[in-house]
């Protein structure tokens, strides 16, 4: 199942949370004899990287968020902190704000000295009474931390990622440029399906504007390679390729890499205004990729791709209503509409969001337009990673 790399990072953080916690508990037993002596605080805390692993610093607050000892790494201490004042720190924040709260995960950020993304872990110490009194921070760096196998999945949905708004304010102002690619398109296109299909060519980027493509080699996948029209122009470029079979991996049909160039020919050419400036294609993960001339970019499944008509691209009156909204949306009055349904509880937003997803249009939305209601998806898909993770104690 494909997860949100929101989701993908609490896993992540649920994780860590498991191999950090425990050992920090234990190890705040020990400190709290030691409080009140700051040379004796220290010896205790150079102990800790014997029992805590991964750890970079180490250091004592007391219960102000005050920095008792020095700060502490494999290498030495750092005397001067001691008097720090740490708690307007975001790590240091959900601990001083709630006195029940034991044990608490930061958010990664980039630290101060390395400039590394690191997160920080804040344990609260107790005394035998239960009072807080202190406590105990850690910080990580995030490269010396263990991470799970499970990588990052990109979302199937649809995604539509709006680009440069000066851009987009002026395309009703331009108009299509003819460039060498589109003089000799249809050769060119089926130089593409050649080395798909027969050479090994699994990602392609075609540049219509720029007359360039990009392409990614299955024997050299970690390399792309830049042909120009000089390259294109003739068809003899594949023989600079092996022949290949068809890759065993592609979820994309043989027979539709020649359709969906012939939609990128199409897009390019509809409308001299709104019309497709470059068009990717990836044969493993079925994506395809479309920017267009208002800097509009979408990246959607290739049987989605194949199953839209013209008419939801340009309008039944040929006006590129998928590629440029005709009005703004109203922010202000959509955030409001955001505030309610979320007030419906998880259950009921999730339902709506998984409605979204499978491009049903939820009777609460019914009165809204295309953009309106992606607005509100990506809010209340915002909204609900943030709760996610505060249920998982993250």
């Amino acid at each position: 199942m494909s997860q949100s790399i929101q989701h993908s990072i609490n896993n992540q953080r649920a994780l860590l949370t498991e191999l950090i916690g425990t050992a920090l508990s234990d190890y705040a037993g020990r400190i709290l004899p030691q409080m009140d002596e700051a040379e004796k605080l220290d010896e205790c805390l150079r102990k800790a990287f014997n029992a805590l692993d991964h750890c970079k610093y180490v250091y004592v607050l007391d219960a102000n968020g005050v920095q008792l000892s020095s700060t502490i790494n494999r290498y030495g201490a750092d005397a001067e902190a001691r008097g720090r004042d740490r708690s307007e720190r975001p790590y240091m924040l959900p601990n001083m704000q709630d006195a029940s709260l034991d044990f608490n995960l930061s958010e990664a950020y980039i630290s101060r000295n390395k400039k590394r993304p690191s997160v920080t872990a804040i344990q609260t110490i107790r005394d035998a009474s239960g009072q807080r009194v202190g406590f105990l921070g850690v910080d990580y760096d995030l490269r010396e931390l263990p991470h799970s196998n499970v990588m990052y999945e990109e979302p199937s949905q649809w995604r539509q990622i709006k680009g440069d708004p000066a851009i987009r304010q002026g395309v009703f102002f331009q108009q299509r440029v003819e460039s060498v690619m589109d003089r000799h398109i249809d050769n060119v296109l089926s130089v593409h399906e050649a080395l798909m299909l027969d050479h090994g060519v699994h990602h392609v980027q075609i540049h219509f504007s720029s007359s360039r493509s990009t392409i990614w080699h299955v024997d050299d996948p970690y390399v792309y390679r830049i042909l120009t029209m000089d390259e294109l122009s003739d068809p003899g470029i594949c023989m600079a390729y092996p022949r290949r079979p068809y890759f065993e991996r592609a979820i994309v049909l043989p027979q539709e890499i020649g359709q969906i160039l012939k939609l990128f020919k199409t897009l390019r050419f509809t409308d001299e205004t709104i019309y497709l400036r470059y068009g990717s294609l990836n044969i493993v993960n079925g994506k395809v990729g479309l920017n267009f001339s208002c800097d509009g970019t979408h990246y959607l499944n290739h049987d989605e791709f194949l199953a839209k008509g013209m008419d939801f691209w340009f309008g039944g009156e040929n006006f590129p209503q998928a590629i440029v909204p005709a009005v703004p949306v109203d922010e202000e009055r959509l955030d409001e509409v955001v505030e309610e349904i979320a007030s419906t509880g998880c259950i009921q937003v999730n339902k709506l969001l998984y409605a979204l997803e499978k491009d049903e249009v939820p009777e609460v939305l019914a009165g809204f337009n295309h953009d309106e209601r992606d607005y509100i998806y990506r809010e209340l898909k915002s909204v609900m990673d943030v709760y996610e993770g505060g249920v998982c104690g993250l």
